[in-house]
């Protein structure tokens, strides 16, 4: 099999990567810890994150495929193989415009089901069907039934937030779902992963007794792919990889590190890689944003306008576990479903308030969901964004200010104001936006909050000190530096020094000319 060929992109079957000798970095320890419980399980992780693979393994496991484990953790750990009937429901391929949809797509297993446990006698009602196959699967083996249930929550995602409309479909699943206690006697072991946790509103609200492991330090590595699992699984990947971009071993992992590390499902835990995004850029040899590609997140983006969300916050918030697992609260806080779908994580804990702090996991999301949000912020066409924020690099490389504040003041000029209702937020989310991108190419330094934003860029040659007034003048604003010594810091700096000073033009909703620029003299250097 040809190197290009082993990395198990897409492949979501446990049989199929064990048989066809894709890579597999060995998580059947966490399969065989979770088997010894009776107890239903519940894990919430982001898309394209392995737990589609994780069910799967479990199926193989339940199923008694000794063989397919051969070499893995598990082999050596489990003693008594035995083999279970396993219906496995796999929410992703349904299409669920409508209630309809829903009915039909669940139909579908139910068919299958009843076919090969040989149910002739079929009733009408979806819940009663799946209550009967588990029943006949239980007779007719004489084994308690396993349940898998892959992204359950797939139908209400469509319609997050709006309650009216999924409630059609939360009335077809609460009943399919609950009938899961009803035989309770004739289940032997209960899976079900997801993006999100319906709670209040829930589906599961009959099945009071699942165990939501989804910030629990024992499995907070299941899925994903931690720093000692890449290493020992893909070490010869990452040699072809750094080869091809032409660096060493230890930069490239550090780069990769950077661009796809980061991910804490627990305030203890180690940091995973994103597996899509490492099983790609080692195929490809190749950094890209892939994880970030196969996902449009514009409801967030809409979610985070409507509710005049500070972006600047997303790099520092404290939430309660309570609200960190849950999606009821998203029509007045869009942070929970911003961390279960992977665009926030767990940056730490404090035990005294009980409070996460919460943060962009690493460079591909944190630039790839900035690039997303700045035509909805600018109106600046989507296909543009990277050349304009080349063009902003390029001008505080050069010394090019004045240009750069021309191309600033354009971009804020670009923008449907009829629809802001906070010009003063706005200008800071799109500040904010703008700096932060480009703080991937040069050091951006940016100290926020509400009423100011003042930076610091740094490149090679120059250091631009910078405070924009929202009530104000240009003047106004060199005072302020002057006067709070922000540019004291960088007095033996050796590169040229600039104070910058910007007001904001109520009339023109833009920057208002003119600005100043003034040089540091070199006396102040010494």
């Amino acid at each position: 099999m040809k190197e290009l060929q082993i990395y198990p992109i897409g492949i979501q079957t446990f049989q199929k990567l064990r048989e066809d000798g894709y890579k597999y970095v060995d998580k059947t320890d966490f399969v065989y810890t979770l088997a010894q419980e009776s107890t239903p399980f519940f894990l919430s992780r982001p898309r394209r994150f392995g737990k589609s693979l994780l069910l799967s393994t479990l199926e193989a496991y339940f199923q008694g495929k000794k063989e397919l484990f051969r070499g893995l953790a598990l082999y050596k750990l489990e003693k008594e193989w035995s083999a279970y009937p396993v219906l496995h429901l796999d929410m992703n391929p349904g299409n669920y415009e409508t209630p309809d949809g829903l009915i039909r797509h669940l139909v579908y297993y139910l068919n299958i089901w009843e076919k090969y446990y040989g149910i002739t006698e079929i009733e009408e009602d979806v819940a009663h069907r799946f209550q009967t196959v588990i029943s006949k699967a239980n007779e007719v083996t004489g084994r308690k039934v396993v349940i898998l249930i892959d992204e359950y929550d797939k139908p209400l995602l469509k319609f997050v937030g709006d309650e009216e409309r999924q409630k059609p479909y939360r009335d077809i699943l609460k009943p399919f779902y609950g009938c899961l206690k009803t035989m309770d006697s004739q289940i032997r072991f209960i899976m079900i992963t997801g993006v999100t946790k319906f709670s209040k509103m829930s589906v599961f609200s009959d099945l009071n007794n699942l165990d939501d492991i989804s910030l629990d330090d024992e499995y907070a590595t299941a899925c994903g792919i931690t720093e000692e699992e890449l290493l020992s699984t893909f070490e010869n990947g990452i040699k072809e990889l750094a080869k091809k971009q032409k660096s060493t071993f230890e930069e490239t992992l550090e780069k990769l590190a950077k661009k796809y590390d980061g991910y804490h499902f627990s305030a203890e835990s180690d940091g995973v890689f994103n597996p899509f995004s490492v099983l790609c850029a080692l195929k490809k040899r190749k950094f890209g944003n892939y994880w970030f590609s196969t996902g449009t997140p514009y409801f967030l983006v809409s979610l985070l306008k409507s509710k005049g969300y500070l972006l600047s916050e997303l790099e520092d918030i404290k939430i309660d576990a309570d609200t960190l697992g849950s999606i009821e609260v998203i029509n007045t806080n869009p942070i929970p479903v911003l961390y279960q779908s992977g665009y926030l994580t767990i940056s730490g804990y404090d035990p005294e308030s009980d409070l996460y702090r919460l943060n962009y996991p690493n460079e591909e999301v944190k630039e790839s969901f900035l690039k997303f949000l700045l035509p909805d912020y600018s109106n600046l066409q989507r296909e543009n964004c990277a050349f304009e924020i080349d063009k902003f690099v390029e001008e505080v490389r050069n010394g090019e200010i004045d240009a750069f504040l021309k191309r600033l003041q354009s971009l804020l000029g670009s923008c449907d104001y009829d629809l802001i209702l906070e010009c003063e937020k706005h200008y800071q989310n799109v500040l904010y936006i703008v700096f932060a991108l480009m703080g991937m190419r040069v050091q951006v330094e940016q100290h926020t909050s509400q009423g100011r934003i003042d930076m610091v860029v740094k490149t090679p040659q120059y250091v631009y000190v910078m405070e924009f007034k929202y009530h104000g003048t240009a003047q106004d604003a060199i005072d302020q530096i002057d006067q709070n010594g922000y540019a004291i810091p960088y007095q033996t700096d050796p590169r040229t020094v600039y104070k910058v000073g910007v007001a904001f033009s109520a009339k023109t909703h833009t920057l208002a000319q003119p600005w100043m620029v003034e040089k540091v003299s070199i006396a102040s250097h010494q």
